[in-house]
């Protein structure tokens, strides 16, 4: 049976990937001109998968919390792992703050033009790197650390 602490590295996969991508979509296309607000077919898109990743990023860290506290429980104990869970909670806000300005905008048909389009995939770029950030001190903890995975291992 799956256990409760393996949830955690399914869901994470999805806001770090999400946001990568509406990040790269929204530069090239921002960059050839093309909007990624409003209702536009893009905009819906982008609109889409920043709700999408807050969702899968406040999943993510409701289980990652889960996962800590049966690792802690376990005598696991590391500041990489609070720098982990601090960097995933801000994530999970900021994310979803961004959703709701990107679903009020999409829900009033707010459609940003040349030059202040750009801010759309600056927020998105700086998302995906507190992803990238985030993901980084995660893996520590697994492949350095081994938390949660030695002993499901036998180790």
């Amino acid at each position: 049976m799956l256990s409760v602490q393996h949830i955690h590295p399914m869901l994470v996969h999805f806001p770090i990937v999400l946001i990568i991508l509406v990040a790269a979509v929204e530069t090239a296309s921002v960059a050839l001109g093309r909007d990624v607000t409003g209702r536009s077919p893009l905009g819906n898109l982008a609109t889409a998968m920043i709700v999408l990743a807050a969702l899968a990023a406040i999943a993510s860290f409701y289980f990652g919390d889960i996962a800590l506290t049966i690792a802690e429980n376990g005598g696991f104990e590391s500041d990489v792992a609070e720098v982990h869970e601090g960097l995933g909670r801000f994530v999970a806000i900021v994310f979803s703050v961004w959703a709701i300005v990107r679903v009020a905008m999409w829900w009033r048909n707010i459609r940003l033009t040349r030059p202040v389009a750009f801010v759309m995939p600056m927020v998105s770029i700086v998302g995906a790197g507190l992803v990238v950030w985030t993901a980084y001190y995660g893996g520590k903890l697994v492949f350095d650390l081994g938390v949660n995975v030695a002993k499901a291992a036998g180790g």
